[in-house]
């Protein structure tokens, strides 16, 4: 399994406290370190029926006006140079997304 997220965000903290008190084995992906590609983002905007956002956190509300004037085809490389506008931590395997966010219930299925 992969997470994919930013290791100061609370959301993210919890989810890797779950995960590691279940003694889940997964790799973290730090965005900042190893920003997400252009497939990624395309690929959770399948799984997620929309663009992965956290359309509440600070840095979508900062940059929102701006987004929303790009082109379709503009998106992937301005949420890339944005990661922390990315709803997370985004969970996988086998690169098929399992879990946006943190969902206790969601998480507790995985570890069955």
């Amino acid at each position: 399994m992969k997470m994919y997220g930013i290791p100061n965000c609370d959301t993210v903290k919890k989810a890797r406290t779950f995960l590691e008190k279940k003694k889940i084995a997964y790799e973290f992906v730090d965005f900042k370190k190893t920003p997400p590609t252009a497939s990624d983002i395309e690929r959770w905007k399948k799984a997620f029926g929309e663009w992965p956002l956290n359309k509440r956190g600070p840095t979508f509300r900062k940059n929102q006006e701006e987004f929303e004037k790009l082109s379709e085809a503009k998106i992937p490389a301005f949420i890339i140079a944005n990661s922390s506008m990315i709803k997370r931590p985004i969970l996988e395997r086998d690169g098929k997304v399992l879990v946006f966010g943190f969902d206790e219930e969601a998480y507790k299925k995985l570890s069955k």
